[in-house]
């Protein structure tokens, strides 16, 4: 291999290495801002997370839920108006009962980069308390496209399928936030 070939394809990699960091870090933050409460600084009410989120995809992008048990809960949503709509009715103040606690816990990444355009692929799981007191541990599998738009990498397609969904015993978190404090300055 000649110098410059080498120095090609040191350069090729380290740009694969670079998306992949940064695909990391919008999923990561995608999570982030819809955990429950918010730990974003500065985002003090869900209309504000919504835009948040929003700002991580493409115009054209999809959100939807997929197979035997996610088709009919979450549907699909295609456009920026769609998936807005979907986050409206998720955090709405007319949601009864209101979530309370969300966590989500990201693993098994896959995340394959072809030039402008990405996939991953993700396992998380996430514990849902409600304010009636209710609660749940749900899991699902995440498999959602990514594309590089202006120099910066966007989300594509959010494409969630469950794994499991269980109920949780009342009381079993005997501790958690109203609000977040982690991002306070």
């Amino acid at each position: 291999m000649t110098l410059d070939e080498t120095v090609a394809d040191l350069a090729h990699r380290v740009a694969v290495l670079e998306a992949e960091a940064e695909i990391r870090r919008i999923q990561a933050r995608y999570m982030f801002l819809c955990d429950t409460p918010c730990p974003e600084f500065g985002v003090l009410d869900d209309n504000r997370r919504i835009d948040t989120i929003m700002e991580l995809y493409t115009a054209d992008a999809v959100w939807e839920g997929v197979g035997e048990y996610y088709d009919g809960q979450f549907g699909r949503a295609e456009g920026s108006d769609a998936i807005r709509a979907h986050f409206q009715r998720f955090w709405g103040a007319e949601r009864d009962p209101r979530l309370v606690l969300n966590a989500h816990y990201l693993t098994s990444e896959q995340i394959h980069v072809a030039g402008d355009r990405a996939t991953g692929q993700w396992i998380h799981v996430q514990p849902w308390v409600f304010s009636d007191g209710t609660s749940l541990l749900r899991s699902s599998r995440l498999n959602n496209a990514f594309r590089r738009v202006g120099g910066t990498w966007r989300i594509t397609r959010t494409r969630t399928e469950n794994v499991f969904v269980a109920p949780l015993t009342p009381g079993w978190a005997i501790d958690h936030p109203s609000t977040s404090v982690l991002m306070k300055p």
